[in-house]
């Protein structure tokens, strides 16, 4: 039930929000288990999440976006993307360096004002804000939110060699619920901002854009629809009907046609999560992607690349067809995610109508989408361990998590946004990435790799990580373990300075609530039962929160008085004394 406005329904300046922002903001804090009660801190929360989901297709963990509270620098909200990836610590931006060999960055700061009105001083305060997050001896307080943020960017900026494709961008984003007026003065802070922060020379371009309730509520729908694209396919050829697929085309798309399919045309960025079902992201400057590239660059490269490329495949649970024209929604692209984004890197030189081998099949059949996928990428050198996200174990965990009792149930996200537009809880939404994370905090005593090495997990995947022979239940219970652990954070009832020993704290509360207990193999019929006890005490908030808290208090014992940093829980050494705390 959606609290009454003072006014009796119309808006005024006593209402904090209109009747449909207030609506759509209730319907977020359900989603994100946020606690009743604080509207300004739900604000800020629903403001980022709206941003980001413009920009950025992944999930991603609200909690680590917002930066508003004491030392925040008057910012709400900073994220730092990277090739394309939110990115949260300089090991996860180092592997992104390592692996396209180039950094292309994007600088999101955000500010939200529940109020109906923007102010001069708040928006020149932003401003003020985002200049000491890029100085170098910042002149007000900063929080450890904000010092991690800027370790990034020092980080960055010390690699400033790695922009190949120029220098990063800023962007400034300044929210309210009501309306922006092109206020002449609000402008001129606005274009200040803007011009001081271009003297810094650091970035390729500064923006700054208001977001009034009506901006922001169309983020909101957005967020919670699924993908689609409509696009004109004419040079194209019929395939004779296939078991399984509903329609089937192949022929050449023209690039600018086909730029409408892999990017957003309101952001100008990459649709990233398109590329789930490819089985490997963007290999970026790889010698294959190179020469695909430079061939690009000639005119003899142009003219050949129809007959030169294996083409894109796209694959679309939903497909409507008039004449040339198709409307594509829930789609992937299973095989060209290299080619994709070489063109799009490329767009501004490549002619519009440069011919792109392309094939369009429309099937609801998983198994057939998966056989499409191992095939196309055949054609080049995939590992098994890439084509494993396509296997039978996934879609066993998939079923499995959402088979459990309603109060209990996760949904692991094979697919980037499969559940948008589904009525289901954000937090109870569980990715690859995430399920790796808490599988190897929890069962295989390896936190300081989930919390900071994570490419370092990747190369255990088929083998102590998804492994076919695992059961599926120690998955499940990591993957519950982290969901209420993270409903602890958010309503307070789990202190937030343990954030930094979110995945420590998972690895300890095992060690707690089973004692003594040796834990079984991970492939043993015994594994089923070992994890029906953890769950037992997870499922009970009473239980649950005592068993976190006492986890709470072996990093307490370590840290013996000190201060828990995020460097604090890099090293091996604080990993392992947590676990001799806990196994005494």
């Amino acid at each position: 039930m959606h609290r009454p406005l003072p006014c009796g329904g119309h808006i005024c300046n006593d209402c904090p929000m209109d009747r449909i922002t207030s609506a759509y903001l209730e319907d977020f804090r359900r989603q994100q288990a946020l606690p009743q009660g604080d509207q300004p801190t739900t604000f800020e929360h629903f403001v980022n999440y709206c941003v980001l989901s413009d920009v950025y297709d992944d999930e991603f963990n609200i909690v680590d976006v917002r930066t508003g509270g004491d030392g925040d620098l008057g910012l709400d909200g900073v994220a730092i993307i990277a090739n394309g990836t939110l990115v949260s610590s300089v090991n996860e931006i180092s592997d992104l360096s390592d692996t396209n060999r180039y950094l292309d960055i994007r600088f999101i700061f955000i500010q939200a004002k529940s109020g109906t009105n923007f102010k001069g001083e708040e928006v020149a305060a932003f401003g003020e804000g985002v200049l000491e997050f890029f100085a170098d001896t910042p002149s007000l307080p900063t929080s450890d939110d904000i010092d991690a943020a800027r370790e990034l960017m020092q980080w960055i900026y010390d690699h400033s060699s790695q922009f190949k494709r120029g220098r990063p961008t800023c962007e400034l984003f300044f929210a309210t619920t009501g309306k922006w007026a092109d206020d002449k003065h609000l402008q001129g802070l606005a274009a200040k901002a803007k011009a001081r922060l271009s003297d810094l020379n650091l970035f390729s371009k500064v923006s700054f854009k208001p977001l009034g309730a009506v901006e922001l509520q169309g983020s909101w729908q957005r967020s919670n629809n699924a993908t689609s694209v409509e696009f004109t396919f004419a040079n194209k050829a019929t395939l004779p009907d296939i078991n399984g697929v509903t329609e089937a085309y192949v022929g050449v798309l023209p690039l600018e046609e086909f730029l409408k399919i892999i990017s957003d045309q309101e952001t100008g960025s990459i649709r990233k999560h398109i590329f789930d079902d490819n089985v490997r992201d963007f290999q970026g400057d790889n010698p294959v992607n190179s020469e695909i590239a430079k061939s690009l660059s000639t005119n003899e490269g142009t003219n050949q690349f129809a007959v030169l490329n294996n083409g894109v495949t796209l694959v679309a649970r939903g497909l409507e067809s008039t004449a040339n024209k198709f409307l594509a929604t829930d789609y992937q692209i299973v095989n060209g995610c290299q080619t994709s984004h070489v063109l799009f890197n490329a767009k501004d030189q490549l002619p519009p109508n440069l011919g792109i081998p392309f094939k369009v099949i429309a099937t609801n059949n998983e198994e057939l989408i998966n056989s499409i996928t191992t095939a196309t990428n055949r054609q080049t050198e995939v590992k098994d361990e890439d084509l494993f996200a396509l296997s039978t174990f996934q879609k066993q965990l998939e079923a499995f998590m959402s088979s459990v009792e309603d109060r209990y149930r996760l949904y692991y996200e094979r697919r980037s946004k499969q559940y948008n537009v589904q009525e289901v809880e954000k937090v109870r939404i569980i990715t690859k990435s995430l399920a790796l994370r808490a599988f190897a905090a929890m069962f295989l005593d390896e936190p300081r790799r989930a919390a900071n090495y994570y490419s370092e997990l990747k190369s255990m995947v088929g083998s102590s990580i998804f492994n076919p022979d695992h059961k599926l239940d120690p998955y499940y219970t990591a993957a519950y373990a982290y969901y209420k652990l993270e409903y602890f954070f958010r309503n307070g009832q789990l202190p937030v300075r343990y954030k930094p020993a979110r995945y420590h704290l998972l690895t300890a509360a095992r060690h707690i609530a089973m004692e003594d207990e040796q834990m079984p193999s991970l492939t043993a019929n015994k594994m089923e039962r070992y994890c029906r006890t953890l769950n037992t005490q997870l499922w009970d908030d009473a239980s649950s929160i005592l068993l976190f808290n006492k986890a709470a208090s072996a990093i307490d014992q370590v840290l013996q008085g000190g201060e828990l940093k995020r460097d604090t829980v890099k090293v091996q050494s604080f990993t392992d004394a947590v676990l001799k705390v806990v196994r005494q």
